[in-house]
């Protein structure tokens, strides 16, 4: 008898899997958008697809204003300010998660202020933040470091504090140093966790991103979905979440291909 457990889709059949949920809801909006525009054509709360593509193409044309065009402004500085936030989180917290889970004394001193930081609300400290920085791309990325790094930090600590005790006292024996021992033994252990850590990450860098330009901006994806919000612009609302959806998914994909390359062994599934 062939347990469930057992069954292993090949690719094209994955494919179908994946894709399957992803049509039933576009199929399941076309057909709710469709009715309620034929009961109030009016309707904004459910924009048609044709409504969309048609607010896409506005917003791809250049501002006579700003000699912009929005669309590719707000997308550039949003990447602008999530990559910098994301680059100087994954170094401050590859650093730390070394130091943290090698050295018995760092960790004794810093764990707890660590732990401390990693439960404060990243959003709570955003006015801090604007008062003490400002209200330009500065606080952002703050935030965002913030708000992602302590949680990598502890997760990346205890990830090398759990490396076997006898790969330690191996690399002692053949008289590695500390410094040796951190980057020989535990850096390429902990590198395919902090890429895992990262890529669970870039949901909230993308929440405080938003957060903080829907609030102090005057470009950006989180600020144009705030701006038109007023006028209740369903059918520009919707395409920037879905562009923000694909820019995330295209990241967490580079991420997990980038793991994959460098590090094929961390990545044996259970039963291959």
């Amino acid at each position: 008898m062939r347990r469930l457990l057992n069954v292993r889709p090949r690719m094209s059949g994955r494919i179908m899997l994946g894709a399957a949920p992803l049509a039933g809801a576009l199929l399941l909006y076309l057909l709710a958008s469709q009715e309620r525009h034929a009961a109030n054509p009016s309707d904004k709360l459910l924009p048609t697809f044709a409504a969309m593509i048609d607010a896409a193409k506005l917003m791809t044309q250049v501002n006579p204003n700003t000699g912009e065009i929005p669309f590719i402004a707000d997308t550039l500085s949003s990447l602008h300010l999530l990559g910098v936030g994301l680059l100087a989180a994954t170094a401050i917290s590859l650093f730390l998660g070394l130091i943290l889970g090698l050295l018995p004394i760092i960790r004794a001193s810093l764990g707890p202020l660590v732990a401390a930081i990693a439960v404060i609300p990243p959003i709570a400290v955003l006015p801090i933040l604007f008062i003490s920085l400002g209200l330009g791309d500065t606080a952002k990325i703050a935030l965002i470091i913030i708000g992602i790094t302590p949680v990598i930090v502890r997760d990346l600590a205890s990830h090398v504090a759990a490396i076997p005790e006898e790969q330690i006292i191996k690399a002692q024996t053949l008289g590695a140093s500390t410094w040796q021992i951190a980057m020989r033994v535990a850096l390429p252990q902990a590198m395919p966790r902090l890429i895992a850590s990262l890529r669970l990450s870039l949901c909230p860098a993308w929440v405080y991103l938003i957060s903080a330009e829907a609030i102090a901006s005057d470009v950006g994806l989180g600020y144009r979905i705030f701006l038109v919000r007023r006028y209740l612009s369903m059918d520009i609302i919707l395409p920037y979440v879905l562009w923000i959806s694909l820019l995330a998914v295209a990241m967490d994909i580079g991420l997990s291909s980038l793991s994959k390359r460098l590090y094929p062994w961390a990545h044996k599934e259970r039963g291959a």
